[in-house]
């Protein structure tokens, strides 16, 4: 049975698939004496609309940082970036044209063609 995705701060969530896919690549990683990382999501200045999100693990987490539970992983953001993000969901699309994480944004006036810049109003 499928578990519905985890509510976060502000709105912003973590799809079932999102999840999923965030595991197996944390069980791909070699063990660090630092612990598991999460998944960093970011908006950062750039890209062809303004806005662009980055996705890296990172194995700090900040002070001011809001964990979002992904699963049995955890999803990073910042709170200048939850700011553009709330509302917001974290998923994962493994399509013909290629497989990657994606955020669906309400928040987004526009967004570039592969889906990783976006402009708000």
């Amino acid at each position: 049975m499928s578990q519905p995705p985890a509510p976060a701060a502000d709105g912003f969530r973590v799809s079932e698939s999102a999840a999923r896919r965030l595991r197996e690549i944390l069980d791909e990683q070699p063990p660090a004496p630092d612990g598991e990382p999460a998944l960093r999501v970011a908006v950062e200045a750039g890209g062809c609309n303004g806005f662009q999100y980055k996705f890296a693990l990172d194995h700090s987490v900040a002070a001011d940082d809001i964990v979002i539970p992904a699963g049995t992983a955890r999803v990073l953001v910042d709170p200048a970036s939850l700011d553009l993000l709330a509302g917001a969901e974290l998923d994962f699309n493994d399509s013909l044209m290629g497989a990657h994480f994606t955020v669906r944004n309400p928040n987004a006036a526009s967004s570039c063609g592969c889906g990783t810049s976006f402009s708000v109003e």
